[in-house]
Order: structure tokens, then C-alpha cells, then sequence
């Protein structure tokens, strides 16, 4: 069959990049349609701080009768070239029929785009954004899908692979229960080893202003998060406002942790409740009766799991056991106060943070998803490394 590619450049067109998962999902119980102003405000360049260092361009793809078959994003920004490095272009929101045709051409249409911006490779499936959100492909653990985090049907991996892209890292998902039996001795051991310093203190976001916190997320992201995931630009003020102002709606202060040596942030560990029991009910929107209903099942209706988004040491006190004294902090607090949370799922521990895999073992958490982040190189004289390689060195 063929397809029509075309440019995203009007409102029109805008409604039916966004429609194009509605209807594909179409029956699938796994899938939760997102919020649609989650989705619009990514390319909306007065409420996404990325545009201000890159840009962004959208397709959708028609059948020959003129149905929507396909859509997908490309941006350049989110991967600053690094000194003998070649350079990354990203792309995203893609979904497609199970046709390889029509593939080809979002993905022909991304990688013309990126090569006319001088990039040598493009990775994705990636946000134009920060990696909290609609980063990698789902390839294990095809289960309802967590708010914010990419849902695909398994064809997805062969049009994919099959049009040479490569697997660059995997970022797993991974499930605990919120017990106390469950943390390892060693994760006690540690935090109550590290908290007889007095210079070090933990702290919810009940016990700082939200300014505070800001300032330490920004500070911790910058030396020790950001650092640890090779090729990922700082965040500015800015950025960190406008990521503290799309959780605002979810924050839970219950669920957000900082810890401090000296008063100087280290560590963060930041979640949210789990919102897809909620947004499922909603159909794309939180306009009229929808908030009504938003806010009923906020508060009557309470959900069991929290979602951890980001959980970050700097480098310097990495293996202290900050990581463990945030863990086992979080989780008698929540057992203590008789918390309605019972589970938590940790999204995006990559295949490359051997340490922070080895943590998950400790709470007794075990993998239940898998994302992959693809890389596609455009010249053949290019050297293909997975990120856990280059970072073995």
C-alpha cells in the first residue's frame, strides 16, 4: 500500500497527530489515552523550554484512502554533541500501522529532517523533553499503561529493528511492595550507618518551601543525574519551573524526598501517584465534567501505587548509601503513617546504572517492564556503541 507523508503545519493537522493513537488503540485494554494537552503542550513552544536550544518538526502519515496511518516527531537539542562525539538527532511520538511502508517513510521523513540539521544519528524513541516522560519502546511487560510512560504494541519492535536502528540502552521498570520485610539488612544497614552523621538530613517536601526544593532538585539534576546519563543537557531555571508546574496537578509531598550533607542537596527521589486509573476515565481531556471526575477519583478514590519518576546521588556520594537511607526513609513513612500506598513501580533504571540495579534487588523489586532507546546511524563509517559500553571505559 502506499502512504502519504505530510507535515504537521496547521490545527487541523495538530488534531489528527494526536488522533492518530485514538485510533489505533482502538480495543486495547492496555492502553490509557494520555491527557491531550500532555501531548500538545511538548510542541508548543510557549510552554516547552526546549524549543528555546532546539526545534521540532511533526508528520502523519495517510493511507491511500486518506486514513490516518501513521505519526512521528523529530527534534534537535536534546543531545549535545559531545568533544569527537558524532551527532544525535532525536525522534518520538511515533505510531504506525504494523506496515514496514509506512514506517519507512516517518522514519525516511525523520532522518532527512535531522540529516539537513547536520546530525549523523538520531535516537529514539524519545520526548522532546525531559526523560521523566514518553522516552523508549516498550518491549517486555505489555500490561496497562503508567501515566506519562510509552505504551506500544509489540509489532512496534520489528518496524523498528527492521529499519536499522539498534538498541543504544534499555531502562527497566520495576515493582515492590511496600513493606518493611521487604528491604534487604544491607539497605538498613547502610542508612542507619549513614544517618549517624548528623551532617546528613533527609527530607518530604512538607519539610522545605517549594523554592527549596526547586533550587535542589536543579542542583542535583545538574551534577549527578544529568552527568550519569551521558549527552543530556543541563536544566535551567526555567525548565525546572516548567517541570515542577506540569506536576503541580499530581505532586504528593508524601512522595517526594531530598537528602542534604551540610545542607547541601545530594540526592533526590521523586514520585508521583499513579493517575492512569484516573485518566482513563477521562478520554483525552480534563475540560467540564471531566475535572469533576478528576477530582472525585483524586481524592475519593485513591490509587495504590506510586510511580517513581527520578531518583538521583551526585557522584561524589554515590555509594555511601544516600540511595539506601532515601529508600528505607520513604518506606517506613509510608508504612508508619498507615499510607493508602501499597506498591511502587520504578520507571527508568537503565541497563548502564549496574548500582541502581543492584538497589532495586535490595527493596525486593523485580523487573515488569522494559523500554528500549533505539539509535539509527547514517553513515556507515560510524562505530556503533551501546551507551553501557561507552560507559565502561
Amino acid at each position: 500500500m502506499n502512504y502519504t507523508i505530510e507535515e504537521v503545519t496547521d490545527e487541523r493537522q495538530a488534531r489528527e497527530f494526536t488522533r492518530v493513537a485514538v485510533e489505533l488503540y482502538r480495543g486495547d485494554p492496555n492502553w490509557v489515552r494520555p491527557l491531550d494537552d500532555d501531548i500538545r503542550k511538548v510542541f508548543d513552544p510557549a510552554r516547552n523550554p526546549c524549543f528555546t536550544r532546539g526545534e521540532c518538526a511533526r508528520w502523519i502519515a495517510r493511507d491511500e484512502r486518506g486514513r490516518l496511518a501513521g505519526r512521528v516527531a523529530a527534534f534537535t537539542g536534546n543531545h549535545p554533541r559531545q568533544p569527537g562525539d558524532y551527532a544525535v538527532g532525536g525522534m518520538g511520538f511515533f505510531e504506525c500501522v504494523n506496515d514496514h511502508d509506512a514506517a519507512r517513510g516517518l522514519f525516511d521523513r525523520c532522518q532527512e529532517w535531522l540529516q539537513a540539521r547536520g546530525a549523523e544519528a538520531m535516537e529514539g524513541p524519545e520526548n522532546f523533553g525531559e526523560r521523566n516522560s514518553w522516552w523508549g519502546l516498550l518491549v517486555e511487560g505489555f500490561e496497562p499503561a503508567n501515566y506519562g510512560m510509552p505504551y506500544n504494541p509489540p509489532y512496534y519492535r520489528a518496524l523498528f529493528e527492521g529499519h536499522g536502528f539498534r538498541d543504544y540502552f534499555q531502562q527497566y521498570t520495576y515493582l515492590t511492595h511496600l513493606v518493611k520485610e521487604n528491604l534487604s539488612p544491607v539497605v538498613v544497614w547502610k542508612s542507619d550507618r549513614l544517618l549517624k552523621n548528623k551532617a546528613y538530613k533527609l527530607r518530604s517536601l512538607d519539610d522545605i518551601p517549594l523554592s527549596r526544593a526547586k533550587e535542589a532538585f536543579m542542583e542535583i539534576y545538574n551534577r549527578g543525574w544529568s552527568a550519569d546519563l551521558h549527552g543530556v543537557e543541563n536544566m535551567d531555571k526555567q525548565q525546572v519551573d516548567a517541570l515542577f508546574k506540569n506536576l503541580r496537578p499530581v505532586i504528593d509531598p508524601e512522595l517526594i524526598y531530598f537528602a542534604f550533607h551540610d545542607e547541601h542537596p545530594i540526592g533526590f527521589f521523586i514520585m508521583i501517584p499513579e493517575l492512569n486509573y484516573i485518566i482513563k476515565h477521562l478520554n483525552g481531556n480534563t475540560r467540564g465534567w471531566n475535572a469533576l471526575k478528576f477530582l472525585y477519583y483524586r481524592h475519593a478514590c485513591r490509587g495504590d501505587v506510586a510511580l517513581g519518576l527520578i531518583f538521583g546521588v551526585i557522584p561524589e556520594f554515590q555509594g555511601r548509601g544516600v540511595e539506601a537511607a532515601l529508600i528505607k526513609y520513604f518506606r517506613e513513612r509510608i508504612v508508619d503513617r498507615g499510607s493508602h500506598y501499597r506498591w511502587l513501580q520504578m520507571s527508568w533504571v537503565g541497563d548502564f546504572n549496574k548500582p541502581q540495579m543492584h538497589l532495586m534487588e535490595y527493596i525486593g523489586a523485580k523487573k515488569c517492564k522494559t523500554h528500549v532507546t533505539y539509535r539509527k546511524l547514517f553513515r556507515d563509517d560510524i562505530e556503533f556503541r551501546r551507551l553501557a559500553d561507552k560507559r565502561g571505559e
